[in-house]
């Protein structure tokens, strides 16, 4: 290809596109000032104008722009009638290059005459397009077959047009910033040079055949198409068996046959769900010229062309079929997960506008004849995006139009993205309606749960996470998580300190029913009431820090919280539970469950609230009315939001970032562990329905319901980014049991924890950044970081705690290595458990100290061991005494005592006392009450 051609299609290339730009610039400021019929008109004369332009200049050009006309012919669900009318053309036959031409190439790529190959064949293609033309031909053998042949300098000229593409693209991204199609342009320049050998295209052609070729026909999943047998195959030579079918744009023939052209195309959809979630390779050209039909009842599609097939990994197979599920169930969390575990990077927090953009990915097709309303439709959609992300940006509209909220797209979502496209769009030229979310549902739902089950645990290496052995009381834990299996077991994690070192730090599982990524160290779980332990421990540093007295009554630092009958309850009466409250939002809440997500209105109601018992004469468990009560109490009394003050007091002084919240950011949602509820021991909480230890308000309600229904509403992004500090925790079990551990030592800090443990505890950014919002005129890389954002790279701002253990260095490290303990009071566990000088601020011989549930042994008598367990089986204590601690946490809300089983090994290797809590028989807290079964 001489340099005097390269310039000539450049040429021709750009002027066609500065051409119809200006046409379309001029007619919509022209439009303007047309009424009703008239501007409709003027716009169908444009577009088909226009239509014509790109028509000729594809068909003098051939090569890549074909392909694209092709691709555009098929998006009548988008684009214009007239488009869809001219640019068909392209899905026929161009016009062919000459016989000679082909049968030298052929001779030449196979080393033998044409009399030698074949006993017979046809001079007239059966078809040309950009790449290659086919000819029919019978082989000496008599086999029928058909030869595909490319055509002579297309690999340059291919080449070429790439690079040309690439500055259309790029010029209009800078001209019409909305439009940027660089990274499909750029996926493109990628794959597409990998058509141009016909080798690739006879071994893909294999592999998808094969693959298909696999399910049977018991299986729902099973798919009924054809595809050719491959015969020979050489760089530029492709010999596939003969199929007689009936070309999809021929409507004639279609229905002489009696087609049903909805099955068609559902089991074309049906066959692409399969090569995409069941196989992870699938072809990326579903255009209309690459199918037949066959003549012969039932009527399978016939699937051709090879070319550009697409090979993915298995995360990246889990990942889209996580982002289906999510759309089609409209979940947030699951959402943003897929979206970080295939390399999906957005510069702005708006999860609700990504989950609408996920759902028009796979809305359901219309024919053509709606394609009006269906632009209109996705405008209006646009608009109401563009409304929403001014509103979260701040940027004017002009900002707004160049400002692109994606930061990395990776090359396989675009890929699969433009299958969706180009099926869609065979929909619409059909004239069909195709529900995806129903065709593809199936496999996406196979895709996780096969996964799942490939993982079963045949050994433990194969479910546990690797990670290096401790102790031999971890190995034996491994052994019983191994013995406890999968059917009550989905995701856990263990951790354990003895003597201030970690002796256990095991997970295992997967993080979710339909997420078969392994469990980590650093993954995060929903913990429950184990929250109501971390914000006790908080309002003990507040008292710690002299900013706080248990026996101050709370109307004196929230003065509105002293109204209706509450002027008398103290900071000790909610803490240990006797402030009378215990009912406290329960009839909101039932109103209105998200309420709760309401911070300031949530605080607003609590001090609206009335008693029902005298502060102190009854220990009523306050299930979700504690967390406001001491959030209420922390905000006042410090001054501070709670968030400032859980990393302050807790996460900082731990180098536990990243790993405990009450409230997750953006950002973590790819380390979330997913609820899910043990059906099977639903029955067992109805045994316990009359227990007079559960909470009255809960035994007048269906438990089995609410049990049911907790996963539901605590896997929703609002909730899970709520602060509720009664039952919102989000932690590992490493960062709780160096909590506990803090706590069992009297707030002393425990060595650095296990550096076998990867990744790092404290590694993680607590509060992740979004790429930053940068609107440039220009498309080039920016990096705005400020050198304050890169020297704070935990990042969060430390706060103050006015003592002169925290002081304003410029390094995190020496602020770090000044701090050695939580608590300055070294009796800080008698007031943990309300002991000594703290009895007579608890309730009598009651089930909480201030803050913590305190645990007895088998016997009876108390120990020095306290924590907090939360609904489902999570749990964090430690023993005082013995220098212990120990926290556990799952994601199938067991109530067959999955949790008791761990502790009692441990304790029983350990020679450590077992609290009452985790025995078969004693006394339990009101959250394990609902986590018992079967011992």
């Amino acid at each position: 290809m001489g340099l005097g051609n390269i310039i000539s299609r450049r040429l021709k290339v750009f002027a066609i596109a500065l051409i119809i730009y200006v046409d379309y610039k001029a007619v919509q400021r022209r439009v303007q000032w047309a009424k009703g019929s008239k501007k409709n008109t003027i716009w169908e004369k444009t577009h088909e104008r226009n239509a014509r332009r790109v028509l000729n200049l594809m068909i003098e050009l051939e090569g890549l722009w074909v392909k694209l006309g092709q691709y555009l012919s098929t998006r009548a669900d988008v684009l214009p009638e007239a488009y869809i009318s001219v640019l068909k053309q392209l899905q026929d036959s161009l016009p062919p290059r000459s016989l000679k031409e082909v049968c030298r190439t052929i001779e030449k790529e196979l080393g033998k005459s044409m009399k030698d190959l074949f006993s017979g064949f046809v001079h007239t293609p059966l078809a040309t397009a950009s790449i290659a033309q086919v000819h029919r031909a019978t082989m000496q053998d008599g086999r029928e077959v058909v030869v595909k042949v490319q055509h002579d300098g297309v690999k340059e000229i291919i080449l070429e047009d790439l690079k040309n593409a690439k500055s259309i693209v790029d010029w209009i991204a800078w001209a019409e910033p909305q439009y940027d199609f660089n990274p499909m342009i750029d996926e493109w320049c990628k794959e597409a040079p990998k058509e141009l050998d016909f080798n690739h295209e006879a071994e893909n052609t294999r592999t998808v055949a094969r693959n298909l070729s696999q399910s049977n026909s018991s299986d729902p999943n099973s798919v009924h198409v054809m595809i050719p047998e491959v015969i020979l195959s050489t760089e530029k030579v492709l010999i596939l068996e003969y199929m007689d079918g009936i070309r999809l744009n021929d409507n004639e023939l279609l229905e002489a046959h009696g087609v049903d052209k909805q099955k068609l195309v559902e089991e074309i959809t049906r066959a692409y769900a399969h090569q995409i979630y069941i196989d992870g390779f699938f072809n990326g050209d579903p255009h209309p010229g690459n199918f037949l039909v066959s003549k012969v009842p039932p009527h399978y599609p016939i699937l051709l062309d090879f070319g550009l097939t697409k090979s993915i990994s298995s995360s990246m197979k889990q990942a889209l079929a996580k982002m289906f599920l999510a759309s089609a169930e409209g979940d947030l969390v699951a959402l943003l997960a897929a979206f970080s575990q295939m390399g999906l990077k957005l510069r702005v927090d708006m999860p609700q506008q990504a989950l609408e953009i996920a759902k028009i990915f796979f809305r359901n097709s219309t024919p053509a004849k709606e394609a009006t309303e269906n632009i209109k439709a996705l405008q209006d959609q646009r608009e109401r995006n563009m409304k929403a992300l001014r509103e979260k940006t701040k940027l004017n509209e002009k900002e707004a139009q160049r400002f692109n909220p994606v930061d990395a797209f990776p090359g396989d979502a675009i890929i699969f993205t433009r299958v969706l496209n180009l099926l869609r769009g065979l929909s619409s030229t059909l004239n069909v309606r195709i529900v995806y979310l129903e065709i593809m549902r199936p496999f996406a739902e196979s895709t996780l749960q096969g996964t799942m089950m490939m993982h079963e645990p045949a050994s433990s290496s194969q479910w546990i996470y690797d990670s290096p052995i401790h102790s031999d009381v971890e190995a034996r834990l491994r052994e019983l998580l191994h013995d406890i299996g999968t059917d009550k077991i989905l995701g856990i994690q263990v951790c354990a300190y003895k003597d201030g070192k970690v002796i256990i730090d095991t997970a295992a599982g997967r993080l979710g029913k339909y997420d078969p990524r392994p469990i980590q160290p650093d993954s995060l779980f929903p913990v429950f009431s184990v929250t109501k332990g971390i914000t006790a421990g908080l309002v003990h540093w507040l008292v710690d820090k002299k900013k706080l007295r248990f026996e101050e009554t709370i109307a004196n630092i929230w003065p509105n919280f002293g109204n209706n009958k509450k002027d008398l309850i103290q900071v000790n009466h909610v803490l240990n539970h006797t402030s009378g409250l215990h009912n406290a939002m329960g009839d909101v809440m039932k109103d209105d469950p998200l309420l709760m997500c309401d911070w300031e209105e949530s605080l607003n109601r609590i001090s609206k609230s009335t008693p029902d018992t005298e502060p102190g004469s009854l220990q009523l468990y306050h299930y979700l009315s504690f967390g406001w009560l001491c959030g209420g109490i922390i905000e006042h009394a410090s001054g501070k939001k709670f968030q400032q003050v859980l990393e302050e007091a807790i996460i900082h002084p731990l180098n536990i970032e990243g790993e405990m919240y009450i409230g997750i950011p953006p950002g973590i949602e790819s380390r979330l562990a997913t609820l899910t509820v043990d059906m099977d021991d639903i029955e067992k909480v109805m045994q316990q329905r009359q227990n007079a230890d559960i909470p009255a308000n809960l035994t007048r309600s269906d438990l089995a319901q609410i049990v049911a229904g907790v996963p539901v509403v605590f896997n929703t992004l609002n909730i899970r980014r709520s602060i509720i500090p009664a039952a919102n925790g989000h932690c590992s079990a490493r960062a709780l049991a160096r909590y506990y551990a803090a706590l069992g030592a009297a707030g002393q800090i425990p060595p650095p924890h296990s550096s076998n443990s990867k990744p790092s505890l404290g590694s993680h950014v607590h509060i992740p950044k979004l790429p930053s919002i940068t609107v440039s005129k220009k498309k080039k890389a920016t990096n705005n970081t400020t050198s304050a954002q890169k020297a704070n790279s935990k990042g969060y701002t430390l706060v103050s705690s006015n003592t002169n253990k925290h002081e304003h260095d410029d390094s995190d490290n020496d602020i770090r290595r000044k701090v050695t303990r939580i608590f300055e009071n070294k009796t800080i566990h008698d007031a943990f458990m309300g002991t000594g000088d703290f009895s007579g601020l608890i309730y009598p011989d009651g089930k909480f100290g201030l803050g913590f549930r305190r645990y007895r042994n088998t016997d009876g008598n108390l120990l020095t061991s306290f924590g907090h367990s939360g609904l489902g089986g999570s749990t964090g204590f430690c023993d005082v005494e013995n220098n212990f601690a120990m926290a556990v946490t799952v994601n199938k809300m067991s109530l067959g005592g999955v949790t008791r089983s761990v502790v009692q090994l441990v304790c029983a290797e350990l020679g450590i006392p077992l609290p009452d809590e985790f025995s078969s028989s004693g006394d339990k807290g009101p959250d394990m009450q609902l986590t018992l079964g079967s011992s």
